[in-house]
């Protein structure tokens, strides 16, 4: 398990590239046969991927959350971006395919993911928050998602938000997470810019070829930075920062959110002349 210390406005905004990078990109998440894991230290947030290729893999516990069980104090929220899988909780297996969501009850003691192809394997990305009481583990697939269309054709903008982990699909304890999908010709995610001091975010870049990169926006309004994302690559986002992108062409990015509340809509926009 990777650490990520918390990193204050003003520190950051002297870092360069490498530092960037160190502290806020996730890379090699993906990886057949292997569970990878992120720990941040902004709002406990853990994120990864979860690749079974040969065979199961089980999530077990680890010494850093100090608990007999990986979810005992957590809830976990999945969005399948590789073949068809599955999971089973506590001895219950629930079919998860591609672009299938699934949310997982803190309290669950056995979680294992299975590939129904190893060779083409399901791709779990997952965000774990803490969680204070248990919700129902839940199977949301793409259709269940609520649909929210943004965006304009002329703003290079237009998508569809689907909030997968969300209070209007299903009830959680704090997590939120969904998956933003471009129409053609849109590259600008987030754009006009906000904050939200009472949440932070994770975003997982993906569906890129090789060569595509985002570019995506980090840092206080007035002091932006940028981090170049490659396909299956993500970044952290903390409370102060602005979190935004464009690509060279196009890409899907999920979010993934934890904080004081589950309000979609409580953020704090940027006015476009007040960006640096």
């Amino acid at each position: 398990m990777q650490i990520r210390e918390y990193l204050n406005s003003e520190y950051a905004k002297g870092l360069d590239t490498d530092g960037l990078r160190s502290n806020f990109l996730i890379t090699d998440i993906f990886v057949p046969g292997k569970i990878t894991t992120t720990y941040s230290h902004v709002d406990r947030m853990i994120a990864g991927g979860i690749t079974p290729a040969r065979g199961p893999l089980a999530l077990a516990a680890t010494r850093e959350l100090g608990t007999d069980f990986f979810l005992e104090r957590r809830e976990m929220g999945i969005i399948n971006i590789g073949g068809a899988g599955s999971i089973a909780v506590d001895g219950e297996t629930f079919p998860v395919g591609p672009r299938d969501g699934f949310y997982i009850s803190m309290g669950s003691k056995s979680v294992v993911f299975q590939s129904q192809d190893a060779a083409n394997p399901a791709k779990f990305w997952f965000n774990s928050a803490p969680a204070h009481r248990a919700c129902p583990t839940r199977r949301v697939t793409h259709d269940d998602a609520k649909k929210v269309a943004l965006g304009s054709a002329e703003e290079c903008n237009k998508r569809v938000i689907n909030q997968y982990i969300h209070p209007a699909v299903l009830e959680t304890c704090q997590l939120v997470m969904g998956m933003t999908e471009f129409s053609e010709g849109s590259v600008w995610n987030t754009m006009p810019v906000h904050t939200h001091e009472r949440r932070m975010e994770v975003y997982l870049y993906f569906d890129m070829p090789k060569g595509r990169v985002v570019f995506h926006l980090m840092g206080k309004p007035t002091e932006t930075r940028h981090i170049v994302v490659r396909n299956e690559e993500a970044v952290i986002s903390p409370s102060w920062s602005i979190h935004a992108g464009v690509g060279t062409g196009a890409y899907t990015f999920i979010w993934g959110m934890a904080g004081e509340n589950q309000t979609f809509t409580d953020m704090d926009s940027v006015p476009m002349d007040d960006l640096r």
